[in-house]
């Protein structure tokens, strides 16, 4: 799974959730955020309103939450997620010495390596630069 501290930096560059059953997230108040949770249509399930987003807890899973804004909650993206997002500049995935390595091609460049100790970390990493070179042309 993703570190918080990546899906942090990833929402910092602009990345958005849209949510859908199946995704992970934690919230951001004190004694909170070591909890993940997981979006599903029985337990907590996105409610789109005028004023945003609300992920609503239903059942007695979670007794002491009744829902939490989106903004509250840290989108933990998970590896296929990651990928999606990274689009055709994805190469490959490879197991290294130091962990694992995703490796991307933007347009006219060489090919970059991103290397973590866990797979959707180096997935995270290529995405943080993808994001980079995309805000560095736009300028």
């Amino acid at each position: 799974m993703i570190s918080a501290d990546r899906a942090d930096r990833l929402r910092v560059a602009g990345l958005r959730w849209h949510p859908r059953s199946g995704d992970r997230f934690v919230i951001r108040r004190a004694g909170l955020d070591d909890e993940v949770y997981t979006i599903s249509d029985m337990m907590i399930e996105p409610h789109q309103f005028s004023t945003g987003t609300v992920l609503g807890f239903n059942g007695t899973t979670e007794w002491a939450l009744d829902s939490v804004a989106q903004e509250d909650a840290l989108w933990l993206p998970g590896e296929d997620q990651l990928r999606e997002l990274l689009g055709g500049t994805f190469r490959r995935l490879a197991r290294s010495s130091e962990g694992y390595e995703v490796v991307i091609e933007l347009a006219g460049r060489a090919q970059q390596v991103f290397t973590a100790s866990a797979a959707a970390d180096a997935y995270a990493d290529a995405l943080l630069a993808l994001v980079g070179a995309a805000v560095d042309r736009q300028d």
